[in-house]
Formats: structure tokens, sequence, C-alpha cells
């Protein structure tokens, strides 16, 4: 009979520490290209809370109901909503207002409705996050006139 028959072959006294060094190498870079591949995802991603370009107003979006929502959390200027067309809304504070609904249309862009409460008008708009930040545009006449903005992102 052959020597070591039925035994599993001996390993180096250094197998053990190749084992651990391959593993010490590898689960970082597993850890690395998961987070390279989720941040273009965050790139995208409107949920957060936004500075107007004026600086007067920050916006906070996140998701509700399958549309993001954009809700007024800090005005420069505190006030009212007085120029609301429906008269029973005018006596509320600004901060609280649903400014924005968009509805994700893919690659950063979206689409939907912002509410100016300096002229008391519901648009019609899109946003598209960028590297600059939230390019956002409110639109009249079917897309005819828009007037855009950049707001930036401050959370």
């Amino acid at each position: 009979m052959s020597r070591g028959a039925g035994r599993p072959p001996a390993q180096s006294p250094h197998s053990e520490d190749l084992t651990m060094a391959w593993r010490k190498l590898v689960e970082p870079a597993w850890i690395v290209a998961a987070l390279l591949f989720a941040l273009p995802a965050y790139a995208d991603d409107i949920a957060g809370t936004w500075l107007s370009q004026s600086g007067e107003t920050r916006v906070r979006f996140s998701p509700c109901g399958g549309i993001f929502c954009g809700v007024i959390v800090w005005v420069s200027k505190p006030g009212k909503d007085v120029n609301n067309p429906d008269e029973s809304k005018r006596d509320r504070s600004l901060v609280g207002i649903q400014m924005v609904t968009m509805k994700p249309q893919g690659g950063g862009s979206y689409s939907g409705h912002l509410y100016n409460y300096q002229d008391g008008k519901t648009y019609s708009g899109k946003a598209k996050v960028t590297g600059a930040g939230l390019e956002l545009s409110g639109c009249v006449l079917g897309g005819l006139i828009c007037r855009s903005q950049v707001w930036k992102r401050v959370d």
C-alpha cells in the first residue's frame, strides 16, 4: 500500500497565510467596486435639500407615491403664501408648502410641476441633476416660454 493513501495531501504551513492574504486583497476590491457603482445612482438622485439660485429658498425633495415632492424647509424672508390663487391658502406659512412635484424620467431627468409662491402660479417644469447642481426650468404655453435656474445641493 502506498504511503498516505486515503488521507488528504499535506498542506504547506504557508497555504493558510496565502488564503488570508488573498482575502485581504479581494474583499476591499469588492467594496470599492460596489461604491463606484453606487455613486452614479446618487449623482442622478434628486432626493435631498437644495438651495434656490437666488439663495432665498431651501427645498427638500423626497419620494412621495412614485414621484418626488419638493417641500419648502427654509426661506430667507419668512412670510405667508399671499399670492396663492386659493384665498383659503393665503394665510399659510411658506415653510411646509409643497412647491415641486417631479416624476423620474431616467438618467437624472425629471418632469412635473413647480409652484412659484412669488406670483402664485404653477408651471409645468423639468429638472435634471448635473455636476453643476439641479437644473430646473418652469414653462408656460406648452413649453414655448421657459425660465431656468440652477440650484445647489446643501445636504
